[in-house]
């Protein structure tokens, strides 16, 4: 059994002139410190201090669903002396037993107050996670709002009856501004405007539409799909090539002569296997990675090409991106399982299809998405889908710089980005597509 408890903080609190700097390990039952917070009283969970588990000082802060179906609450925390405007880490590391998803049914997040009590913009879910061991670490790194003087830290469990959770070495630190991430990215929008006939014809076309369009200080150059069967009459068969390859050998060098990060669609053969593949490579021309279409349509399966079977991430010198390609934009998962894996960018090479779609993607999941299309339109958006470049003209570029770390915000719910971290539930299954019961 453990005690419904106020426990005292262990901690170097700022004065005046000192930034903000909370670090609690060890708790103890009866003392002041932390309060209970619960949405309804009626069916709260159970909150109390154990002394183990603990990661340090004896103690931990636990939190358990006290067999209540629809319970929502845990400890919270008010830390005063926060500035608006100022950023500040928070980590703390949690043990769970008996949660089903913990995901979205722990919940650790940093409610805002001004300095007589009332809310300040909007709460901030914790949704960085890592598994250090048996415990697992939480981490995000905000700014405090327009009129916040207190930073309430709440721990928090929702829907989870036979959960457990134990909280322990919890930090609230000022940290310096980390500034704009700025990069610039490079779209292409090409295909050869006549008949080829041969696959390294057309590779040419687009080789040298980036040394005539792509700005020389690129972050990444973006091409389409299938560059090395696009106008050439020929089959994908005909053209499908083994990575490392011809095409490839010619990307390379382009991304060691720019300097640059650069990917593209072409066809894969390995072995008798054929894939619709995106490569992508380095500033020093190497190949970071691939990724092969999981979506194919039908019209590919007919062309003897075979789907993928993996979402991979790539993590470059300036950020976390992802690679898509054409029909992977019809369905939510793709671009879903890049962005849950820290994906801030998801390139799209793409033949054609439906823009509302593609916007749909930026927004709910929160990231930045580049395309280089034929037949669709090639662009750079934003996390809201807003177009901030586009290239409407074969044999032009669409150019942007960004701001990975720039926070898109809606005011009525908040850090969006954070949120659907939170709040997606993918713990229900998903019926099988075509069969009723």
């Amino acid at each position: 059994m453990f005690r419904l408890a106020l426990v005292l903080f262990v901690a170097a609190l700022p004065s005046a002139a000192e930034p903000l700097r909370f670090v609690q390990s060890g708790f103890k039952a009866g003392e002041a410190g932390w309060t209970v917070w619960q949405a309804r009283a009626e069916n709260a969970p159970a909150t109390g201090v154990a002394v183990d588990p603990s990661r340090g000082e004896p103690g931990s802060l636990v939190v358990s669903g006290n067999s209540r179906v629809g319970g929502f609450g845990g400890w919270e925390r008010a830390i005063d002396g926060v500035q608006p405007g100022r950023w500040y880490r928070f980590t703390a590391y949690y043990r769970a037993a008996g949660v089903v998803s913990e995901s979205w049914q722990i919940v650790p997040r940093i409610a805002w107050r001004t300095a007589d009590g009332k809310r300040a913009g909007q709460p901030e879910y914790v949704y960085r996670a890592r598994v250090e061991g048996e415990w697992t670490r939480v981490l995000a790194e905000v700014p405090a709002p327009e009129n916040a003087a207190t930073a309430v830290v709440q721990l928090l469990l929702t829907s989870a009856p036979l959960g457990r959770v134990w909280w322990d070495d919890i930090r609230l630190e000022e940290i310096p501004d980390p500034g704009p991430r700025n990069v610039t990215f490079a779209a292409i929008h090409q295909r050869p405007q006549k008949r080829t006939g041969d696959s390294q014809k057309s590779v040419d076309v687009f080789v040298e539409t980036i040394r005539k369009v792509a700005p020389k200080q690129t972050d990444l150059i973006l091409l389409p799909e299938g560059i090395t069967v696009v106008d050439t009459g020929k089959t994908v068969a005909e053209v499908a090539e083994p990575v490392p390859g011809p095409t490839t050998e010619r990307l390379s060098a382009v991304a060691r002569e720019r300097r640059t990060w650069l990917a593209a669609g072409i066809y894969e053969r390995e072995g008798d296997t054929l894939y619709n593949t995106a490569v992508l490579f380095d500033r020093d021309g190497k190949l970071a990675g691939r990724y092969r279409k999981v979506y194919l349509p039908r019209e590919e399966y007919e062309a003897g090409l075979s789907p993928g079977n993996d979402y991979p991430v790539f993590r470059t010198d300036f950020g976390t991106i992802g690679l898509m390609i054409c029909y992977d934009v019809f369905f939510p998962d793709p671009a879903r399982a890049l962005s849950v894996q820290g994906a801030e960018a998801i390139f799209l090479p793409i033949w054609g299809g439906p823009e509302p779609l593609a916007k749909a993607r930026a927004i709910e999941n929160q990231v930045f998405l580049i395309t280089s299309g034929y037949n669709h339109p090639t662009y750079i958006m934003d996390p809201d889908g807003e177009r901030l470049a586009q290239a409407p003209e074969f044999g032009t570029a669409a150019v942007a710089t960004i701001d990975l770390n720039k926070r898109y915000w809606d005011s009525h719910l908040g850090h969006m980005r954070s949120r659907r971290m939170r709040e997606q539930r993918v713990d229900i299954p998903t019926p099988v597509p075509g069969v009723w019961r």
